[in-house]
């Protein structure tokens, strides 16, 4: 701020002389406001970036209720928006339906049918049902863990067309475009089974010493990124030779790491711990670039690549984190906003309004929406 208090004072004593020597008050006094703002502005470029990444932002939640038929509760895993449409896609696991939500008047239809199985894990009575989503050409991959079934489904009608099935429970389901297959991921035989996109037959089975946890697919690379979640490494996978080609260290922890999302420009990689969300540089050698805290109880994550803002929901502290994230991969936290016990994995849309999906702790018949002040 010296700097733009010496250029006020310069640009005063110029006026003050211009107005002594003509005699001119009126002109001079008009002038001086215009190079005083000029002064201001001049001082903003210079200083005001840094307060800009400091701003922070407000956010208002509201819970959008969702047909739970009986079940007191409804669990879900990934969620996905497609752009396209303006629809979210919500599977719900112990349902055995997919809810989709035009985000323009949060209108729900629900696609029902799914395959449900109960379970017992862990000492823990559960259901298995349709959990993993992702958006393609046209229609929407859905895996179902409890007939290790992945269907497409219509984007736009959202009628149910055909199914392929795996000889492993799915979790992840991501359409992997450049190659027009869909790679899904199955930590139960530490494997990752690639899909003809039309035909949905397996073509391909890639086994790891690991157990594939999150994915994110670089189309300017050519590469798939996938974690162990039981090694904390975050790895890169060539799509066409589908041979690793990297590995580092995901320093996650016990945990491992989770959820992965990619800026394809800029080669930020974002990862999900538990507690935390680092970016690591794949557009270099890996390295670490920045972490921040969010809470506890992270699954994954999502990211805006148009605004360069990272959203990470914490399940179990019951909090949306909201962070910038800067040239440098710096990231810095401009919110946190309470959201409900078990809601995470939250999607963004155009609009920055966030859904969050829900899953244990907490009994809940909705998923909260996180919209920004203004909107």
């Amino acid at each position: 701020m010296p700097i733009l208090e010496s250029r006020k004072a310069t640009v005063s004593a110029r006026l003050r002389s211009e107005y002594h020597e003509s005699g001119a008050a009126l002109a001079a006094t008009k002038r001086l406001k215009l190079l005083l703002l000029l002064a201001v502005a001049l001082g903003t470029l210079g200083f005001g970036s840094h307060a800009v990444a400091q701003q922070k932002l407000t956010y208002t939640t509201h819970t959008l209720a969702l047909p739970s038929h009986g079940q007191g509760n409804v669990t879900m895993d990934y969620i996905t928006y497609d752009p396209k449409t303006g629809y979210v896609w919500v599977p719900a696991i112990n349902v055995g339906s997919v809810f989709v939500i035009d985000t323009s008047n949060e209108k729900v239809q629900e696609i029902s049918g799914f395959a449900t199985k109960e379970i017992e894990m862990r000492g823990r009575k559960g259901v298995q049902g349709p959990s993993g989503v992702s958006v393609g050409d046209g229609v929407v991959y859905i895996g179902d863990r409890a007939d290790r079934s992945i269907c497409a489904v219509d984007e736009k009608t959202l009628a149910r067309k055909n199914c392929g099935h795996i000889d492993s429970t799915p979790d992840g389901v991501v359409y992997v475009a450049p190659t027009h297959e869909v790679w899904v991921t199955s930590p139960g035989d530490d494997s990752v089974r690639i899909l003809d996109s039309h035909t949905l037959q397996q073509k391909a089975k890639l086994t790891f010493d690991g157990r594939p946890e999150g994915y994110a697919v670089d189309a300017k690379r050519g590469r798939l990124y996938m974690n162990y979640e039981d090694k904390d490494l975050t790895t890169a996978i060539d799509l066409k030779t589908r041979k690793t080609v990297a590995m580092w260290q995901a320093s996650c922890g016990p945990d491992g790491p989770h959820g992965l999302q990619i800026d394809q420009s800029t080669g930020y990689l974002f990862v999900a711990c538990s507690t935390r969300a680092e970016v690591l540089n794949a557009g270099g050698n890996g390295q670490q670039l920045s972490s921040i805290n969010t809470g506890d109880g992270v699954d994954d994550l999502n990211y805006s690549p148009a605004t360069h803002m990272l959203y990470v929901g914490a399940a179990k502290d019951a909090q949306l984190t909201v962070a910038r994230v800067d040239g440098a991969g710096k990231l810095s936290v401009v919110a946190v906003v309470p959201t409900h016990e078990g809601e995470r994995n939250g999607v963004v849309t155009k609009n920055g309004t966030v859904y969050m999906a829900h899953a244990r702790p907490g009994n809940f018949t909705g998923m909260v929406v996180v919209v920004p002040n203004g909107k």
